[in-house]
C-alpha cells in the first residue's frame, strides 16, 4: 500500500517525525506531500520548498528510515477547494490512502472518495508548526521539538534570523 502524508513541514518537527515513522511501521510506502510549496519567506511559511526537501531529507536519513520506499513531492497550492485533490493526484505517484491532520484537508480527501488514516497525535498543543515558528521567531526554546538535524540547519544557515527579520508582516492578496 503506498500512502501520501499531506503537510506543510513549516517547518518539519517532532510530530511531524512521529506520524512518519506511525505510517512505515504499518507497512505503508510513503509520500510526503509539501504544501503551499510556492510560498516562503512570511510568518506562516517563512522556509521555500526546497529548504523544507532539505529539512525532511536530514530527519529520514538521520532517523535511518527507509528512503527507497519514500518520495517527497512539493505542491503549490491552487486555492480552488473542489479541484484541489485533482491538483495533488496530478503532482504525487498514485496512492491508496491518505494522512493529514488538517481538518480541511481530511474532507476534501474524503469528499474525493479517499481513505483517510489517522494516527496518534504527539502533544499536538506543543508539537505543532505554528507553536514552533512562534517560538522561533519571539526566541522561545523551540530546538527540542524539532529534530537535532533540523534545529542544526535552522542556525546554521541563519533561517531562525531571517524569521525574527519577517516579524509579523502581512501581505497584500
Amino acid at each position: 500500500m503506498k500512502s501520501v502524508f499531506i503537510g506543510r513541514f513549516q517547518p518539519i518537527h517532532n510530530g511531524h517525525v512521529h506520524t512518519i515513522k506511525q505510517i512505515l511501521q504499518r507497512g505503508e510506502d510513503l509520500i510526503i506531500a509539501i504544501g503551499s510549496a510556492q510560498y516562503s519567506h512570511t510568518p506562516d511559511n517563512p522556509f521555500t520548498g526546497g529548504e523544507r526537501i532539505m529539512m525532511i531529507k536530514r530527519v529520514l536519513i538521520d532517523e535511518g528510515l527507509p528512503l527507497e520506499r519514500i518520495d517527497i513531492v512539493p505542491i503549490p497550492d491552487i486555492h480552488i477547494h473542489p479541484l484541489w485533490v485533482s491538483h495533488l493526484r496530478s503532482f504525487v505517484p498514485y496512492f491508496d490512502k491518505a494522512y493529514s491532520h488538517n481538518p480541511l484537508v481530511r474532507r476534501l480527501l474524503k469528499d474525493a472518495g479517499i481513505e483517510v488514516g489517522d494516527t496518534d497525535l504527539l502533544e499536538r498543543h506543543t508539537h505543532s508548526g505554528n507553536h514552533v515558528r512562534d517560538l522561533i521567531r519571539w526566541g522561545g526554546e523551540w530546538e527540542t521539538l524539532v529534530p537535532p538535524g533540523v534545529a542544526k540547519m535552522i542556525k546554521e544557515y541563519g533561517w531562525d534570523v531571517r524569521m525574527r527579520e519577517i516579524g509579523e508582516i502581512t501581505l497584500k492578496r
